[in-house]
């Protein structure tokens, strides 16, 4: 089961086909398909286990800026970011500051934090990422601008190909987003920008935490 309700109208077989939890077997084999593109992968068997394995990732003091994530909130990967004191939490900095007197240097904070933690929206089976954003600003830091980053994977997450991921972030992970951000915001949400991580050429800078339990969307 979704640790989320989904929006009235949506289809029973878009539930069915991007909801689901994978098996033991198809989430072990995506992270050998990660592992061949240069992307460090550890399974764990709980969201209770991928915030642990987030805190042992990040050393105490380290600068990270957590992506707003449905994932990190339900865990509770989001508040030991900004509210445990082990780190400096780039998210609540950047609140405090004034955007007007304060934008070039919230750019840049912004742009190359030491640590990013966040989600995706899908993985597929031959080990790519994709992470679909309304304002873009997010994406910069995980293609480049970060030292490192992080991701919590639920295991629902996995797709065969490119295609059914693109069809996952529209059909799926969308209408529960604009539903969140209209909640939260009183804005719409969109797929403005999308970022699909094929390979990556420097050693262990992405790390994928994927869980044998459905979290987020």
């Amino acid at each position: 089961m979704s640790d989320v309700a989904t929006p009235p109208g949506m289809a029973e077989h878009v539930i069915a086909e991007f909801s689901q939890l994978s098996s033991l077997d198809r989430i072990t084999a995506v992270a050998e398909a990660l592992e061949l593109n240069g992307i460090r992968t550890l399974v764990v068997p709980s969201g209770d286990e991928a915030r642990q394995t987030v805190a042992s990732l990040i050393p105490t003091g380290a600068e990270v800026f957590n992506n707003t994530s449905r994932t990190l909130e339900s865990i509770g990967v989001a508040d030991d970011i900004e509210r445990s004191g082990r780190y400096e939490p780039l998210r609540v900095r950047l609140f405090q500051m004034d955007r007007q007197m304060q934008a070039r240097e919230m750019r840049i904070l912004a742009a190359s934090p030491d640590y990013v933690v966040g989600s995706v929206h899908a993985v597929t089976e031959t080990g790519s990422l994709l992470i679909a954003s309304a304002s873009g600003s997010q994406l910069g830091p995980i293609a480049s601008g970060a030292e490192r980053v992080i991701f919590v994977v639920g295991g629902q997450k996995i797709v065969p190909d490119l295609e059914t991921g693109i069809r996952r972030i529209f059909e799926y992970s969308l209408p529960l987003e604009d539903r969140r951000a209209r909640e939260a915001y009183g804005v719409p949400s969109g797929v403005n920008n999308i970022l699909i991580i094929n390979c990556v050429v420097a050693a262990d800078r992405i790390t994928v935490i994927l869980a044998h339990e459905v979290l987020g969307f």
